[in-house]
């Protein structure tokens, strides 16, 4: 079973590096209508400045971006405040909002509820990105291009963790995010949306009745998933709208992001957390079982050839997976091709341990409906019911 699961993702990551040069090779309609950004901020990210920069320097006609924090004291506030001052122009303005405090939802979710109403009239397409998304400068544009097809419910991007330092912790949670980005690609049903990189018609997004569906939520991703499938509709991956993010995590943090992620998906989820655990604890059993038998069965008997062959065949396609993977991100990600070059390694040999970290995470996710986002800590106690318990600033 399991090695043809693994010569499954090993196809899989095929027809994601088919799938996202296909995209890059497609020209952006031209005809795109006035749009609006929102931001939600929170803090100084790495790179924020430059993020910044480059939501200001898209190939669009005409769009506002809506920056939105919960404090007027946050470090963002300033950088965004120089950011609109320098970069506004007549094709983009920029407004920066204060929203209350949440009680019953993710902060995200209360930016977000608080800006909606705030767009401009002319507004036809909302674009949604996270303050950490490096983005291109067709990222937009590429958006909306298939928001504004007529059976799709949401246009999505995702995001490709990079370290700038090489440390353990960052270079895990760059594998252990890719393994999830890999699973976007051409199948519009079973696609999901990221929300620091997506897109809906304004008209979609009033259809869907997507602010019902974000009251009481922490994921705003999950909830515009669930609408989009719950309608029938289609969700695409746009190759042009993947983001690079840049992280310095130790293995400690690294835990705690990926165990997070995993708790998040086990409340509004609960298939995939358990297809999650069934995969890693497949993986992680057979491999080390057929380490067991390779060290301790008889040579030449047939249960060490079949170890032996489970090993590499399941070794192989792991290894091909990582490696397709990678050179499909640098072919998107070419403005960080220096970066990306020096993970060839990590991506490669890690791919084996991400497995395990998964198992941890949904292990852990079975025991507790906690995190820390952002500074806040909040409890999960169902798709629809959010509790902040307390914020550290």
């Amino acid at each position: 079973m399991l090695i043809w699961l693994s010569y499954r993702s090993y196809r899989g990551g095929i027809i994601y590096e088919r799938f996202i040069r296909e995209g890059f090779s497609l020209k952006n309609r031209t005809d795109l209508p006035f749009a609006t950004i929102f931001a939600p901020c929170r803090g100084v990210d790495r790179e924020f400045k430059e993020n910044l920069r480059r939501l200001f320097a898209q190939r669009y006609p005409y769009y506002e971006i809506l920056f939105i924090v919960d404090d007027k004291e946050d470090a963002a506030v300033a950088e965004i405040e120089e950011a609109i001052r320098l970069y506004s122009s007549d094709t983009v303005s920029a407004r920066l909002h204060i929203a209350p405090k949440a009680s019953g939802s993710s902060q995200k979710i209360e930016n977000l509820l608080f800006a909606i109403p705030k767009a401009d009239e002319r507004s036809e397409v909302f674009a949604f990105v996270d303050s950490d998304a490096c983005t291109n400068s067709d990222w937009l544009a590429s958006l909306s291009a298939a928001a504004l097809k007529p059976n799709v419910g949401a246009a999505t991007g995702y995001r490709w963790l990079i370290s700038e330092n090489g440390k353990l912790g960052s270079e895990l949670s760059s594998v252990w995010n890719g393994s999830v980005a890999s699973a976007l690609g051409p199948n519009t049903r079973s696609n999901f949306c990221w929300g620091g990189s997506m897109a809906l018609r304004r008209e979609m997004f009033e259809r869907l009745d997507i602010r019902t569906c974000w009251k009481g939520v922490l994921s705003d991703d999950f909830a515009v998933t669930k609408a989009v499938q719950d309608a029938g509709l289609e969700l695409e991956f746009v190759p042009r709208a993947l983001c690079a993010s840049f992280e310095h995590q130790t293995l400690a943090e690294m835990l705690e992001f990926t165990t997070r992620q995993m708790k998040i998906t086990r409340v509004y989820s609960p298939g995939l957390w358990l297809l999650s655990m069934f995969g890693s604890t497949l993986f992680c059993g057979v491999m080390t079982a057929g380490i067991a038998i390779l060290l301790t069965s008889e040579l030449g008997s047939l249960a060490m050839v079949a170890a032996v062959a489970a090993l590499i065949l399941v070794t192989g396609f792991t290894l091909a997976k990582a490696f397709i993977r990678l050179r499909a991100v640098r072919f998107a990600l070419s403005d960080h091709e220096a970066l990306l070059a020096q993970q060839a390694v990590p991506q490669c040999v890690l791919a084996f341990v991400t497995p395990a970290i998964f198992l941890v995470n949904t292990i852990l996710a079975l025991f507790s409906r906690k995190i820390v986002w952002r500074g806040t800590t909040y409890e999960l106690k169902s798709p629809s019911e959010t509790v902040i318990i307390r914020e550290k600033r």
